[in-house]
């Protein structure tokens, strides 16, 4: 299992909007993955809108992505660099 550190940056922290855009990458680009988040308010794997959400993930804090699947790397970066990116909804054009 692979493993990265990300501190959250979104100033509303990981809300419903960003977690469902999480969850879909994940769905979407990593199935058969698995993904687990180690946070201050506990540890979950990254299976539902609710195991993100439980994590309290507000501006701010740091937590540890841990992945295992065929291309951890690949994985690693792009749900880590979710996670720490600035969401804006709906997005300024």
């Amino acid at each position: 299992m692979k493993e990265r550190r990300v501190v959250i940056r979104n100033r509303a922290g990981i809300h419903c909007r960003p977690s469902a855009v999480i969850l879909n990458a994940i769905n979407d680009e990593f199935p058969g993955y698995s993904f687990e988040l180690a946070a201050p308010a506990g540890n979950a794997r990254l299976e539902s809108l609710l195991d993100i959400l439980s994590l309290e993930l507000t501006q701010g804090t740091e937590a540890v992505l841990k992945v295992e699947g065929a291309e951890p790397e690949k994985a690693l970066k792009r749900i880590g660099d979710l996670l720490e990116h600035e969401f804006d909804f709906p997005p300024r054009g």
